[in-house]
């Protein structure tokens, strides 16, 4: 299937699945393969053919979303991200929490594929933030449409290029060598429940201290999907809670409910009286 032909398919369908054109464009190979394969199953030449199957197969339509899944992770991904996470972000919430003396802080991993995005959270509070607040409990929801990743994040064993970015003091505080992989050791899993979700049309119940929802609602997503969301998301942050997206995406969220942290990472502060 030549290139051509696919990113004419994927711009036709895309926003049939309520998604975006521009959000795949830079990892479009990797759907294409992936419809190429499907054609193949099928029996199908081209993807006129596949149109064709589509309109008298409607069940396909979900199979092509599932095609539509970019799940790209590591641990410490987007490094200046999660240092503000934790020099900032993360200590502000733990005091205010205990100001209103709560008991634990509540987290939300949207979209988190293969876990190293909860897992790196629960590492940075442990080996860095846990002495500093003993009294508050970090408990991390983590959720994903796809099974298979979320088989991965339960077992939580990784190859090297999946942790390069995490600071090595913390990767041999947080894992143990087996052959080829690191696994998380078994005090960095209790803090993470891990659920099946597809955001569209499930979240979990919050409320939540803390939202990530880096490159999912705000990349591939159309602009009435992305606002419905957001909406949605924002519902379930405390006041004063923060979201982030990825570093990339629209720095326009929601002007008169958001504040965006400088510099920009794609952090956001939901607005309270007390912070507009």
């Amino acid at each position: 299937m030549k290139d051509s032909d696919c990113v004419e398919f994927l711009q036709w369908a895309l926003p049939q699945l309520g998604m975006r054109w521009p959000g795949f464009r830079k990892v479009r190979r990797q759907v294409c393969r992936r419809v190429d394969r499907r054609l193949r199953e099928l029996g199908l030449e081209t993807t006129r053919a596949y149109r064709d199957y589509l309109s008298e197969h409607p069940a396909e339509w979900n199979a092509l979303d599932t095609l539509c899944r970019i799940p790209i992770s590591r641990f410490y991904r987007d490094r200046g991200v999660f240092d503000c996470l934790r020099e900032r972000v993360l200590p502000e919430l733990a005091k205010d929490a205990v100001a209103r003396g709560e008991s634990a802080l509540g987290i939300w991993s949207a979209g988190c594929a293969s876990g190293e995005e909860p897992f790196t959270l629960d590492i940075i509070w442990q080996l860095d933030l846990t002495a500093k607040f003993p009294q508050l409990d970090c408990r991390i929801i983590a959720t994903d449409i796809d099974e298979h990743m979320l088989e991965r994040a339960n077992r939580g064993c990784y190859s090297s290029s999946s942790l390069k970015d995490l600071p090595e003091v913390w990767r041999e505080a947080a894992f143990t060598r087996q052959e080829e992989e690191y696994c998380i050791k078994s005090e960095f899993r209790t803090g993470i429940e891990f659920c099946r979700q597809d955001i569209r049309h499930q979240m979990p119940d919050g409320p939540f201290h803390l939202i990530l929802c880096r490159h999912l609602v705000f990349t591939y997503f159309d602009d009435a999907t992305q606002q419905q969301l957001l909406q949605q998301l924002l519902g379930k942050l405390v006041p004063g809670g923060f979201l982030v997206t990825g570093k990339q995406e629209t720095s326009e969220l929601a002007p008169d409910r958001l504040k965006q942290c400088q510099p920009p990472m794609g952090i956001y502060r939901l607005l309270t009286p007390s912070l507009a």
